[in-house]
């Protein structure tokens, strides 16, 4: 074909995607732009009619042969895109989306498409649909505003990453030269059981794995032990041998709350783990060694996930704020807190949060990145909600500067026992150090508050009475010894009957403590004992003869507790030393030399 008068002649091809009829010389360019429709909005194209079973379009001939019925111009549309991954699949490889000829030679009709781009062919007429689609990052926040980005899965979900090289935290484990990371990076996994408190990234860790098996051909299969039963197991187990067998691929089985199995079904996976059948990769929240069979741990190895620091969780909410397209103000930039959502449409708001506001966020999520992302989601969610009502309720219609985002908005958006105590951070030693100074004080009131404040936020109980037994000797001592007792039952009584139970049995020894009198006469004499062993210039002096344990006759020979005076066979008090002779004197107690 040279010319118009040639294009003229071309007979025309039916598109398999949408039938239209195109001369051949266009119908490469036009299914590039099917296929890309199809991608960037499947499912989503309302406007066009119902679409022909997918049986029917698999079973139609080639271009210009097909054996269906004719179809109205703009009939079928986009829908038919999930039957054509062959077409799909050669055109997203050979080209990225939107570049025109990148399905050159995936499909029958690309030897046409082919001659009529080397002569010159005049691209088809535009079709409407969707733009191409976006990137992945964009693709998992689809949306133009902050609230249609919002919606759908939780924030925590959409945002998880999917390579290493986005994973925040757990540096002593998967940081730069550490070995899990360069068996990861080399596609050689052992089986691993995952260790950690919940938010901490153990199953976005297996996501990142099994997107990594994907690219090395490895079959990942995802299971949960909370819904899972034993037959599941044993069937993904037996395709899994079949995958070895046959097709040479290996199986990467992912158990999430492993510990949730009882001891007979975490057995099922002994043998297959041993020969290698599975890669075994389990994640729990508790500890392993007693809730995992310790012949199951043998042929794993436990990676423990540490709690994240508050900087790796400001990380990972900026991160989140920037995919959202929010804007963080700093400290010295102002805002007037009246803008609650009157003027224009709240979804055209722009949206500000306040750099403080990430950063109590990022410090009271306890180092779970779930519990920020949905806190901040919650947040955002209400504040949005509020600027809409606001908005429909106003009948001024004055202009506003956006929706603000605040501390206590952010606050807000936690659970009530965040809020109120930090078990892992600073505001956890201010609380216990308030109880011991209220007790030392002889201020039940305040006790009592201190104590509830930590009891009500979270904390464990055994830790408290813990300080209850140290305080009972630090700061009462001899001046009441029933403390000491009072504090044991107290951490006892707490031990078995835990909580609620046992709040009003540590609330009786605070106020016991609280009232009783202080004395600090033996921890200050200890005090003086320790920095006299710490400041001691050379050896330290031997004990003396006298005060030596003679258990053989060499030792007796030798001289060990000769001269010893046995106290009890005596009436009146016995004079003897029993400090070294360079101690000779020293009173620890008044803390000076007599």
């Amino acid at each position: 074909m040279e010319g118009a008068g040639a294009q003229q002649d071309t007979p025309l091809v039916r598109c398999p995607v949408c039938m239209w009829e195109l001369p051949a010389a266009h119908i490469n360019s036009h299914l590039d732009g099917c296929l890309q429709d199809s991608e960037a909005g499947r499912g989503g194209e309302a406007e066009r009619s119902p679409q022909p079973s997918s049986k029917k379009m698999r079973l139609s001939g080639p271009p210009g042969e097909s054996s269906e019925e004719e179809e109205p111009e703009g009939g079928s549309g986009l829908a038919a895109a999930p039957v054509f991954p062959l077409f799909h699949k050669g055109w997203a490889a050979a080209a990225p989306p939107g570049t025109p000829g990148g399905a050159a030679g995936a499909h029958r009709g690309a030897a046409p498409a082919a001659r009529g781009r080397e002569q010159g062919a005049s691209p088809a007429p535009a079709r409407p649909g969707p733009a191409a689609s976006p990137g992945k990052h964009a693709a998992a926040l689809s949306g133009e505003t902050v609230a249609q980005k919002l919606e759908g899965k939780p924030l925590a979900d959409k945002l998880r990453p999917s390579t290493l090289g986005d994973y925040v935290g757990q540096d002593q484990v998967l940081g730069e030269q550490t070995l899990l990371r360069s068996l990861l990076e080399a596609h050689e996994i052992p089986s691993l059981v995952l260790w950690g408190p919940p938010g901490c990234g153990k199953t976005t860790l297996a996501h990142i794995i099994a997107s990594n098996s994907k690219k090395s051909g490895t079959r990942f299969v995802t299971l949960s032990a909370t819904s899972a039963k034993t037959n599941d197991v044993r069937d993904v187990i037996k395709q899994a041998e079949n995958e070895k067998r046959l097709l040479k691929r290996k199986t990467i089985l992912f158990i999430d709350e492993i510990h949730r199995f009882n001891k007979s079904q975490q057995d099922t996976f002994l043998p297959h783990v041993e020969c290698g059948t599975v890669t075994l990769i389990g994640a729990t929240t508790e500890n392993p060694s007693f809730q995992v069979n310790s012949a199951l741990l043998s042929r794993c190895r436990v990676i423990v996930l540490e709690k994240l620091s508050a900087e790796a969780m400001e990380t990972i909410l900026m991160r989140a704020i920037g995919s959202l397209g929010i804007r963080v103000l700093g400290q010295d930039e102002q805002h007037t807190d009246s803008a609650n959502g009157s003027g224009s449409k709240s979804s055209e708001y722009p949206v500000y949060i306040e750099e403080k506001a990430v950063s109590t966020l990022a410090y009271l999520c306890d180092g779970d990145a779930r519990t920020g992302l949905n806190g901040l989601q919650l947040a955002l969610q209400a504040r949005l909600t509020a600027a809409k009502t606001s908005h429909q309720a106003s009948t001024e219609g004055c202009s506003v500067d956006g929706v603000f985002i605040t501390e206590d908005h952010v606050k807000e958006g936690l659970q009530r026992s965040h809020i109120l105590y930090d078990r892992a951070g600073e505001e956890h030693y201010n609380c216990i150090s308030a109880l011991h100074k209220s007790m030392r004080g002889s201020d039940e009131n305040a006790s009592l508050y201190w104590l509830a404040r930590m009891l009500e936020g979270g904390e464990d109980p055994l830790y408290v009475a813990r300080r209850l037994v140290r305080f009972a000797s630090e700061d009462i001592g001899l001046a009441d010894p029933l403390a000491l007792t009072q504090a044991v039952a107290a951490y006892q009584g707490c031990h078995f009957i835990g909580m609620p139970e046992c709040e009003v049995i540590l609330a009786q020894c605070v106020v016991y403590f609280a009232r009783a009198p202080k004395s600090i006469e033996v921890y200050s004499a200890y005090s003086n004992v320790k920095a006299c062993l710490r400041n001691h210039q050379g050896p330290l002096p031997p004990v003396p003869l006298h005060l030596r344990n003679a258990p053989t006759r060499l030792m007796k020979d030798l001289g060990y507790g000769k001269d010893y005076k046995y106290n009890p066979m005596y009436k009146e008090p016995v004079e003897q030393e029993y400090l070294p002779e360079e101690l000779k004197g020293v009173d620890f107690f008044k803390g000076r030399k007599m």
